[in-house]
């Protein structure tokens, strides 16, 4: 079973990302759009500017009902040791 802080950590983490998501796809569709170097430095610092946690990169995948990381199969949503 993983620590209770663990788990809360990731539900927060999947609260920002949720929170962020539109926001970041429109800077990545608008950084594509503009042409010019300067205006693409400003999104990028805007995007900068969100949480860190607000990335879907840090989001992890874990079984669900042990809550375990590791030997994950994504395609069943469980562990390696499960039955």
């Amino acid at each position: 079973m993983a620590r209770k802080s663990l788990i809360q950590r990731e539900k927060r983490r999947q609260r920002l990302e949720q929170k962020y998501h539109l926001i970041r796809q429109s800077s990545k569709k608008e950084i594509s759009k503009v042409p010019s170097l300067s205006d693409k430095w400003e999104i990028y610092r805007k995007l900068q500017s969100s949480p860190r946690n607000s990335a879907p990169t840090r989001l992890h995948r874990s079984c669900f009902s042990t809550r375990r990381s590791r030997a994950n199969y994504r395609d069943f949503g469980s562990t390696k040791g499960e039955e």
